[in-house]
């Protein structure tokens, strides 16, 4: 096979996109087609409760139209990062989704399940053999990180899905994955050049984000012996060399060396033309394999529970004064509950839009200039009972605390809801996220064939 056609339907599995689009991808017979469905970008609750972060009625509306349009073709369907964290919940609940769709539209197929979520037992042993690497987290694993751990995942490579491929799999479900890897997998196992292959996947890993006018919708690949091309799927979108070249560092901190499992794309050399109006031609990517291979882990434990309230300030005192009224509500929060609630059950966090609510301590801008202050109040505790007892008071002393130049009795803060702080979901922090070495890439994946 000298050329070899990819399309990715979307950015991310549930996000929605024309069927118009899809109608036109099929016309270009694409010989697999693949789709990302999950990410750590919206933080660790979705790890750690085992949901998705896409409603199911929209995963659903997107898989009634990929996979008939797959099965039509004859083509290979994959899903990678099942269910947005790529858990064992996550998993499942994709894969009943997968089969209802299946006997909604007759459809039948033989199906690999490659699970992504790591046992214990496993990580441990792994770090007890020193086979653990920190990595963006700064510290080394311990053994009560793997304990406190409500679930571990790892992020898969190519392999288990060439595995997947080469048993027969029409139709691959597979948890947490390497985004570029699902796009990648057909074509490394049909001999296509791996620095080429995974250098595509990273571009066509997020559908049409490469093209104008933006919106979710899905994108296609062509790749050649030394090349690849990149298009929207959609005739009436255009891509060019500074849209799908920027994309390429999407989500990197190093401009020339992308770390993946197994090794590292490397794009010294790459090159990107303008082929037409709505292609890209890219050149010249490389895939440097690594020894020994490390799979990354992503793991979450629980924090605690949350309360938010959600307000506002249009007096310029308050807002040239805020650093006291926060001073002022920590310190009333520690006498009133003194004796009743300790202090290391519980945690207050101002977040404030218009001063510092974006950056943080990263703000360059130090002096308020804004005509007023969104403030949300978060409370984060041991029990629901304390987060809601602490943000009560805490909205209350923010509502009547005195400051300088102060006159009104009351009326300085907005409150956008009643009641005007409620609970929100659990708290969550990633305690995993290291590197572990592994002999084989497919050991840590096992993998199911069933017939649908």
């Amino acid at each position: 096979m000298k050329r070899m056609t990819v399309y990715a339907p979307e950015g991310m599995l549930g996000y929605g996109f024309p069927t118009t689009s899809l109608e036109e991808a099929m016309k270009h017979e694409p010989q697999v087609i693949a789709v990302d469905a999950g990410s750590t970008d919206p933080g660790p609750y979705y790890l750690g409760a085992g949901t998705a972060f896409v409603s199911r009625e929209m995963v659903k509306r997107d898989l009634s139209l990929i996979l008939p349009a797959a099965r039509k073709q004859g083509v290979p369907f994959i899903v990678g990062s099942a269910g947005g964290a790529g858990g064992e919940p996550h998993l499942q609940w994709t894969l009943d989704i997968v089969k209802e769709v299946a006997k909604e539209n007759n459809l039948h197929f033989r199906m690999a399940i490659i699970h992504g979520e790591i046992e214990k037992a496993y990580v441990r042993r792994k770090l007890a053999e020193g086979r653990i690497l920190s990595y963006e987290s700064g510290k080394p694993l311990t053994e009560k990180d793997i304990e406190d751990s409500i679930r571990i995942v790892g992020q898969m490579g190519v392999e288990p899905l060439i595995r997947a491929l080469e048993a027969g799999a029409e139709v691959i479900v597979a948890g947490r994955a390497y985004d570029a890897c699902l796009i990648a997998a057909f074509p490394i196992m049909h001999g296509f050049d791996e620095g080429l292959a995974m250098h595509m996947g990273k571009i066509l890993e997020c559908g049409a984000l490469i093209a104008v006018p933006r919106e979710s919708d899905g994108a296609l690949g062509i790749i050649a012996e030394d090349h690849f091309l990149i298009f929207p799927a959609d005739i009436n979108k255009t891509t060019n060399v500074g849209l799908v070249s920027a994309h390429t560092l999407y989500e990197k901190s190093n401009p020339v060396t992308l770390g993946a499992p197994g090794g590292a794309i490397e794009l010294q050399e790459t090159t990107f033309e303008q082929y037409d109006n709505r292609t890209v031609k890219v050149s010249g990517s490389k895939f440097n394999r690594i020894k020994p291979y490390t799979v990354k882990l992503e793991g979450v434990k629980k924090v605690g529970y949350r309360n938010v309230c959600i307000a506002g300030t249009h007096d310029p005192l308050m807002i040239k004064h805020m650093d006291e009224v926060i001073d002022f509500v920590k310190k009333k929060l520690k006498r009133d509950l003194a004796g009743r609630i300790s202090e290391d059950d519980y945690q207050v966090i101002f977040h404030l839009y218009g001063k510092d609510g974006v950056m943080g301590a990263l703000e360059p801008q130090k002096e308020v200039t804004s005509h007023e202050l969104g403030i949300i109040i978060e409370t984060v505790a041991k029990t629901q009972a304390i987060a809601n007892t602490v943000a009560a008071l805490a909205r209350s002393a923010s509502l009547h605390c005195q400051y300088e130049g102060r006159v009104a009795t009351g009326g300085n803060l907005a409150l956008m809801f009643s009641p005007a702080e409620f609970p929100a979901p659990e708290v969550y922090e990633f305690n995993v996220y290291h590197l572990m070495q592994v002999d084989d890439p497919c050991e840590p994946f096992p993998m199911k064939m069933v017939e649908v």
